[in-house]
C-alpha cells in the first residue's frame, strides 16, 4: 500500500487518514492497526471494482444519517468500515477474509444508551 504524508487529505480534524483507490492520505504516522484497517478497505474496493465501491459507501451513509443523531454514528455504522474496525487488530485477518465480507455487516445493530 502506497502511504502518502501530507496536510491537506483527509480534510477536517475527525480523521488521520483517507483511503482513495488502495493509496492511503494520511495527516499521522500509520500504525499497523491502521494500515490493516485500509487494507481491508482496498480489498473491499477490489471485490466491488472500486467506482461501485464509493457509490455503496456513501449511499449506505446517506441510509445510516437518517437513523442516526450524527453523520459520525452514521459513518460507523458503515458495513464496510464495521468491518474493517472490527477486524484492523486481526493482522491475519486478510489472508482468512472471504470475499464481499462486508455483507454480513450490512445487519443494523441495536443502537445502545
Amino acid at each position: 500500500m502506497k502511504i502518502i504524508h501530507n496536510k491537506i487529505l483527509p480534510f477536517g480534524k475527525s480523521f488521520s487518514a483517507i483511503n482513495l483507490f488502495g493509496i492511503l492520505f494520511t495527516k499521522v504516522r500509520p500504525d499497523q492497526f491502521l494500515i490493516n484497517h485500509e487494507k481491508i478497505h482496498t480489498a473491499q474496493m477490489r471485490e466491488l471494482l472500486y467506482i461501485p465501491f464509493y457509490i455503496a459507501y456513501v449511499t449506505e451513509w446517506l441510509i445510516r444519517l437518517t437513523f442516526r443523531r450524527s453523520s459520525f454514528e452514521a459513518y460507523h455504522d458503515i458495513s464496510f468500515e464495521r468491518e474493517a474496525y472490527c477486524n484492523m487488530h486481526d493482522l491475519s485477518y486478510l489472508s482468512s477474509r472471504t470475499r464481499f465480507a462486508f455483507l454480513k455487516y450490512l445487519k443494523r445493530r441495536k443502537v445502545q444508551n
